[in-house]
């Protein structure tokens, strides 16, 4: 009997989610489309710049359609010992966000919960250094009461210069 390596494993189940995501994307049952952010824009740049001029690069950047209450999960690959910093903006209206994110043995490895009201709110960042190099799973979701069908954005940074001059 041979054994099957854990890279492989993980290769075929990463071919078999790709696969089932593209069949569910044309049966519309995963909703990661993109949808319309311009009301997001100066935030998006004003984040953009802010971990540009802390010697961060922009690695992922996305908006997709989320539905109130519901999570959606992204799936990230993230290296060892590499510093990075994880933005979720979601709507303005909504009262309620969370981003959890979890390792590839599915253990939390961060959390936190923003409501309407709260100071940058609709916005949640953290940063992150793995201990191994792995797939990492990140759930944002928000509650809103008056929409079902919502407009988030995720950006994902890399640690890969010093800081600008910071006087």
């Amino acid at each position: 009997m041979h054994h099957m390596t854990l890279s492989k494993f993980i290769a075929g189940i990463a071919m078999l989610f790709t696969f089932n995501a593209a069949t569910a994307q044309q049966q519309d049952l995963i909703r990661q489309q993109s949808c319309d952010i311009s009301g997001y824009t100066s935030t998006i740049d004003s984040i953009k710049q802010f971990y540009g001029d802390r010697g961060f690069s922009l690695l992922r950047e996305a908006s997709m359609t989320m539905e109130s209450e519901y999570e959606m999960p992204i799936l990230m690959p993230m290296q060892q010992g590499t510093w990075y910093q994880f933005v979720f903006i979601g709507d303005p209206t909504s009262r309620l966000y969370e981003v959890r994110m979890y390792d590839y043995s599915e253990k939390e490895v961060f959390y936190k919960q923003n409501k309407w009201g709260d100071v940058d709110g609709n916005i949640i960042n953290f940063d992150y250094v793995p201990k191994f190099t792995e797939m990492h799973m990140i759930k944002p979701v928000q509650v809103n009461k008056k929409k079902k069908k919502l407009c988030g954005y995720v950006m994902l940074f890399k640690r890969t210069a010093p800081a600008a001059n910071s006087k």
